[in-house]
């Protein structure tokens, strides 16, 4: 039974880490049983520059994770994100005996398994190949190729690199944990997962998570991912800026931006004042709440203006019909979707991932800071459901042999039937000349 998994994400984050365990009730959706969070302060901007720290954050993020759910955690899936990740469309192709009349599923690995041994820039190392578009003896725009005739087999694929030092990192980080890794997934496709739908992905839609140290872009169109980017700003950023233009302490300038920050400088009262206590008998600060949003709107606006520009360059921009869905934490900033509408021209929204999640006693994981997590979990079932998928696919083909099967199993029968045949003649006539010598 699918509700007897259990599946446990980890979301290794700039600003926090987070372990969430879930399972898959009758209705299909998520239910959370656990979840634990650390401060992370081995990590920035996605990658590990402090094992220790890091090592003791996840420890203390999947053992109250652990308490929470009353189970024993060995195994994660893991989320990877900054930077050094980066996509780009490869083409492959594979030749098949012409003898062979149908494409089968052995086909379609082959040649996917052939792109993982693509030549990779140095220090770089392929994290995922997802197929787009597949062609048929130069018949193009097919998505499924399993059961048709051809001998030449060919496709487009996204394929995803990272950099080879901070997977290592990463794997050497869970494993002094003392937990095993039992997948990686790019972070802005385990966040798809659990915001967006899938009438999204058919029409044309661009996921924006804004996290602490990075902005990562996914864009999808026709339910299959077009391009991804990382961009390494994120709502750290604007923090930083708060705390030097107003000059506050860092924990002071990212209350502040929570609590009375504006993407929208114009939406801001101009007549607002916020008074922030002082250093050791300094007296208060007085902050004005437009001047604290014009400093997050410079900086937004230059964000946006990156994101835009990787809509461009992907040529996917006059196809985004579900327009763009804003999730993470720095999404919860004020007025920010209405800027990212008046920047890109298209219709944007936030993205929870309340859709997939059922019943659940922690009310917090439906904020979109937690967006990653769930879909972490649910990127996990979604892989089972492949295999089972793949499974389930087999089964029903393997009633329906192709023709070339067909006939080198009547060739088969027919030699072994000549063989068995031979032999009884031989055995009897063995048997005839005994009972003659007898005689």
């Amino acid at each position: 039974m699918e509700n007897d998994k259990l599946i446990v994400g980890l979301d290794i984050g700039t600003t926090k880490i987070c372990a969430i365990i879930g399972r898959k009730n009758e209705f299909g959706k998520l239910e959370v049983l656990g979840m634990g969070k650390a401060v992370s302060d081995g990590v920035d901007r996605g990658i590990v520059t402090n094992i220790e720290k890091t090592v003791n954050a996840i420890q203390k993020a999947v053992t109250d994770c652990s308490n929470m759910a009353d189970v024993d955690i060995a195994e994660v899936i893991v989320g990877i994100a900054g930077q050094h990740i980066q996509s780009k469309i490869m083409h492959g192709s594979i030749m098949r005996p012409p003898s062979e009349e149908e494409i089968t599923i052995e086909d379609v690995q082959r040649l996917t398994a052939d792109m993982h041994n693509i030549v990779v820039p140095p220090g770089n190392s392929i994290i995922h190949v997802m197929p787009q578009d597949y062609t048929v003896d130069y018949e193009g725009g097919i998505k499924d190729p399993v059961g048709m005739a051809g001998a030449r087999l060919e496709a487009d694929f996204h394929i995803i690199t990272a950099q080879t030092t901070a997977i290592h990192n990463i794997n050497k980080c869970v494993k002094r944990a003392n937990l095993t890794s039992s997948q990686l997934i790019l972070e802005p496709l385990a966040s798809s997962l659990s915001v967006l739908s899938d009438e999204e992905k058919e029409a044309g839609v661009c996921l924006v998570d804004i996290g602490g140290g990075t902005t990562d872009i996914a864009i999808f169109y026709e339910n299959i991912i077009r391009h991804t980017a990382v961009i390494p700003l994120g709502g750290n950023i604007i923090t930083s800026d708060i705390k030097e233009g107003c000059m506050l302490m860092q924990n002071q300038a990212e209350l502040l931006k929570t609590r009375f920050g504006k993407a929208i400088s114009k939406e801001a009262n101009t007549n607002e004042i916020v008074s922030i206590p002082g250093l050791r008998g300094r007296p208060p600060k007085e902050i004005s709440v437009h001047n604290l949003a014009c400093i997050i709107e410079a900086r937004m606006e230059e964000i946006i203006e990156i994101v835009q520009n990787e809509i461009m360059q992907s040529g996917y921009y006059k196809k985004l019909a579900g327009g763009i869905v804003l999730t993470g934490g720095g999404s919860q900033l004020q007025c920010i979707a209405q800027l990212f509408e008046y920047m890109t021209g298209l219709d944007t929204r936030i993205g929870y991932p309340n859709e997939h999640l059922g019943k659940s006693v922690i009310e917090e994981i439906k904020s979109p800071m937690y967006a990653t997590s769930v879909g972490l979990v649910l990127a996990g079932f979604k892989s089972l459901d492949n295999r089972e998928e793949e499974y389930l696919k087999r089964k029903a083909n393997s009633g329906r042999k192709p023709k070339i099967m067909e006939k080198r199993e009547l060739i088969a029968n027919s030699f072994f039937k000549n063989i068995t045949d031979r032999l009884k003649n031989m055995i009897s006539a063995d048997i005839g000349d005994d009972d003659n010598y007898n005689n």
